[in-house]
């Protein structure tokens, strides 16, 4: 699967962000920088710290992650994120509204090639 080139920062979902930190936190433990870094790959090139750092503290606080500190040889200790089998839930049922966001797409799609195509413009 080829990822999204890093300046396609569409309109996404509102909330987007939280299916996206949680996918891939399951991917493996990991701390906010990195989630930052990994979350504008994912295609949100305008994910900023300040927001990502947001939305870590609240599925902290509701319960769909765990963290800990961890001490850094590299530098000052970093909170390490990981999934709680809420979080997992959570991520299962995003990803299921998120699946049927797609199909509405695709539909809508389908209906404009239709269209254009029975116009004869493009």
């Amino acid at each position: 699967m080829t990822p999204p080139p890093p300046e396609a920062d569409l309109s996404l979902p509102r909330n987007f962000l939280r299916p996206c930190l949680l996918l891939l936190i399951v991917e493996g433990a990991t701390h906010g920088y990195e989630l930052l870094e990994k979350v504008r790959a994912l295609g949100m090139a305008s994910a900023d710290a300040a927001g990502v750092y947001r939305c870590l503290r609240a599925m902290d606080e509701e319960g769909l992650l765990a963290s800990q500190w961890e001490p850094s040889s590299t530098g000052p200790a970093r909170r390490i994120y990981t999934l709680t089998p809420e979080g997992r839930a959570q991520l299962s049922t995003m990803t299921s509204r998120l699946s049927d966001t797609i199909d509405v797409l695709t539909y809508f799609l389908e209906r404009y090639d239709g269209a254009v195509r029975k116009a004869g413009t493009r």
